[in-house]
């Protein structure tokens, strides 16, 4: 009869320590699902455009190439008036406002209304493209600040009114950018226009051209 109680006893102590065992799954299985349930559902990576030697990448950090590349698109997008810049133009702010920051939209929206009031909007056309030559190179691109970046834009600007070419000159843009991740379901870029930089904006000359065009090389 002891032999057999000794057996139960056993057999009580091996369940005991079966309960145990599965209430410490129970524990950890719970603990991972907490965390699979709080982790981002969307997340943005930033990859070079050069990868032929490698790259190394954090999460957060973005390449100065996708700076630039960002700034010159919603630029380009910005500056885009196909039919009549008394409509487009408000549209355009409107169609990119995610992608620029309160403040720069404020400015922008009241560069309209004054462009508007000495009629420099209506039935005007507006396009701009980047000066062949002068695309991304890595003096393209300061760093200010980590998350603030100014970058430089060498853009031939086009306007036409009713068909009559009205302005075309070349005028370097010193765009600064910032990091603004607050909506990342309309902006997955997580960056945005904040405006110029304090220099502002100025035309270039042929020599300056030139000058550009034989350093690239």
């Amino acid at each position: 009869m002891r032999r057999y109680r000794y057996e139960i006893d056993n057999v009580r102590a091996h369940l005991r320590s079966l309960w145990i065992i599965i209430g410490v799954q129970v524990v950890v299985i719970l603990a991972l699902w907490f965390g699979w349930s709080q982790s981002p559902r969307h997340l943005t990576v930033h990859v070079p455009p050069d990868l032929r030697s490698g790259a190394t990448q954090t999460i957060d950090q973005v390449p100065p190439a996708n700076v630039y590349a960002f700034a010159f698109y919603i630029f380009q997008q910005l500056n885009h008036w196909s039919e009549d810049g008394a409509r487009d133009y408000g549209k355009a702010i409107f169609r990119i406002s995610p992608y620029v920051t309160p403040r720069y939209r404020a400015d922008l929206i009241a560069d309209m209304e004054m462009k508007g009031k000495q009629g420099e909007l209506a039935y005007r056309v507006r396009g701009v493209q980047e000066v062949p030559g002068h695309g991304y190179d890595e003096r393209r691109v300061d760093v200010l600040a980590p998350g603030v970046w100014v970058v430089w834009l060498d853009i031939d600007l086009f306007e036409s009114v009713k068909g009559m070419t009205v302005k075309k000159t070349t005028i370097r843009y010193p765009l600064r950018v910032v990091r603004l991740s607050v909506d990342p379901e309309s902006n997955p870029w997580g960056l945005a226009l904040d405006g110029f930089a304090a220099t502002g904006p100025r035309r270039l000359s042929e020599a300056e051209l030139a000058d550009e065009s034989a350093q690239g090389k």
